[in-house]
């Protein structure tokens, strides 16, 4: 069986073997009163200098209140200038920070504090309702604090503002977890995601290959820093080359145009209905982008057209993608800035990185041209998944190569397209949505017999969840039954947008759900 190993162009890269506060901050104090942050809804700025002070100080105060090595903190917050301080002081203290979607239910919330083992919780005043909830279902919670101001909680500036001395902490970034997110991977409910400070520090490496920053750069960080897209790649990755990141909590258009123009703005990272936003709202032209020198697309599939038109209309030589998932810290494709690169690429690979395109029929090697599932090896692979050795190993082989479950293709000059997915993960405007997780849902209503979920394309270009539902004989359930039912129940991203009832659900003797007959389903449908 013929091998075909594709190689990064860049030399072979050495895996960073020190923490990563030490490596992003190592320049901080010396860039003085340079502004690292600035929260873009009121203009709360922190110089390099403080950023350094303040996320040393907390350590402190963390770890004289119990914080240590080993140990698990839930951080559940929208982008703000302390949503790093938090990182960056817990990771001093030789703990792991398991990061929440702000949107999260208390239920949701609480398995992955249940899972995680996290005993302390930072949030929000507006999340707190939510936080207590889940810690009351999850127990073993010691302590919930507040990144702002909150009755009864401790804030994160009350437990900096401490004598206490800077913990000192023996870590093995090889071995010791920095973030543990939690993915669905290719299929199934979400699991930790164990990051070590090797993985996400040498991933920063790795793309200082392809993107080379400074403190004239002015990054916007709206996608948000509880994503590994955000947390590398509007996080740490500025924040080591002393760029300015200016915060905003959410996607919210003219928020962020005003953002954009008012502190001009270099570089943008987005998710495609950005992108959408940004080549086809009225409101763009009002603002003066001509700061912006770059923009990036990843976390979702992007239509190369669509890109074209965000690039014609801001005048970008084109729409820069990238290629990874969570479980790769989160990279392994990148489109340089400047790049002759075709258009629909999602970029090549990241030194460090090889790859595999794998025949789905036969299990061999393919060549340049031809379409396989991507199979990758590297540095940031994930150390696996938390407590699920039987996920890591189907997800992860015994040589090392991760099979991702997306199908793409290589040319002949090394520039990858992903062309579709063989995992059942949709993509929700950048969101994670397990089908296993709606379906469970879904059969635990009274009403209902039997249902399938699959990813659908609404006239917007994005991928929504789809119910195809079976009634309980004699039920009168009606498809506004079925998306109320969900809505209460999940997150606002993970909700089922369309109902059909069907006869029955297609299966292979197995149980398990052909997703295929149904995506063929939906084709035929929509092409009448």
């Amino acid at each position: 069986m013929a091998s075909h190993v594709f190689h990064s162009d860049h030399p072979p890269l050495a895996p960073v073997t020190e923490p990563v506060h030490s490596y992003v901050l190592a320049g901080a104090a010396a860039r003085g009163d340079h502004p690292a942050l600035i929260d873009a809804t009121d203009g709360t700025t922190f110089g390099y200098a403080r950023l350094d002070h303040l996320s040393r100080r907390l350590a402190a105060g963390l770890a004289a209140a119990g914080l240590g090595k080993g140990d698990v903190l839930a951080l559940h917050s929208p982008n703000s200038a302390l949503f790093p301080v938090v990182c960056y002081a817990a990771w001093r203290c030789g703990a792991a920070v398991t990061t929440v979607h702000p949107l999260a239910t208390a239920e949701e919330f609480a398995t992955q504090l249940a899972d995680s083992g996290a005993r302390r919780i930072v949030t929000v005043a507006a999340l707190l309702d939510t936080a207590r909830d889940a810690a009351r279902r999850a127990g073993g919670i010691t302590e919930i604090l507040v990144g702002d101001r909150a009755d009864g909680h401790r804030s994160v500036l009350d437990l900096a503002d401490t004598t206490a001395p800077e913990p000192d902490v023996d870590l093995d970034p090889a071995a010791d977890l920095a973030v543990l997110p939690y993915s669905s991977g290719t299929t199934g409910t979400p699991k930790g995601v164990m990051l070590t400070h090797r993985s996400v520090a040498t991933n920063l490496a790795q793309l200082d290959a392809f993107l080379s920053g400074g403190p004239d750069d002015r990054v916007l960080a709206v996608l948000p820093f509880f994503h590994m897209y955000g947390l590398t790649a509007l996080m740490n990755a500025p924040l080591r080359t002393g760029a300015t990141v200016v915060v905003l909590p959410r996607f919210d258009l003219e928020q962020f145009l005003d953002a954009l123009q008012r502190y001009r703005v270099t570089a943008v990272y987005a998710a495609p209905p950005m992108v959408l936003a940004l080549a086809k709202h009225p409101l763009v032209d009002r603002y003066d982008l001509s700061s912006l020198k770059y923009l990036v697309c990843a976390a979702a599939p992007l239509d190369a057209a669509l890109a074209d038109a965000c690039a014609r209309r801001l005048g970008l030589k084109a729409v820069l993608q990238a290629y990874g998932m969570t479980e790769l810290s989160p990279a392994s494709h990148l489109v340089p800035p400047g790049a002759d690169a075709p258009p629909g690429t999602v970029g090549r690979l990241l030194p460090g990185t090889e790859m595999r395109l794998v025949s789905l029929t036969t299990g061999a090697d393919l060549p340049p041209g031809e379409d396989g599932e991507i199979v990758l090896r590297g540095p940031q692979v994930m150390k696996g998944y938390l407590g699920r050795p039987e996920a890591t190993d189907a997800l992860i082989d015994a040589d090392g190569w991760l099979h991702t479950g997306d199908i793409g293709r290589i040319d002949a000059d090394g520039w990858l397209y992903v062309v579709d997915r063989v995992k059942e993960l949709i993509k929700y405007k950048g969101y994670q949505v397990a089908p296993a997780d709606l379906e469970a849902l879904l059969l635990a209503h009274d009403d209902i017999a039997d249902a399938a979920v699959i990813g659908v394309t609404d006239t917007d270009g994005n991928e929504i969840p789809k119910a195809y539902v079976v009634r309980r004989p004699g039920a009168a359930l009606g498809a506004d039954d079925v998306l109320t039912y969900v809505a209460g129940r999940v997150a606002p991203y993970k909700r089922v947008r369309r109902v059909e009832f069907t006869d029955t659900v297609p299966r292979a003797v197995t149980g398990k759900i052909l997703r295929r007959e149904l995506r063929a389903r939906e084709r035929s449908s929509t092409a009448r």
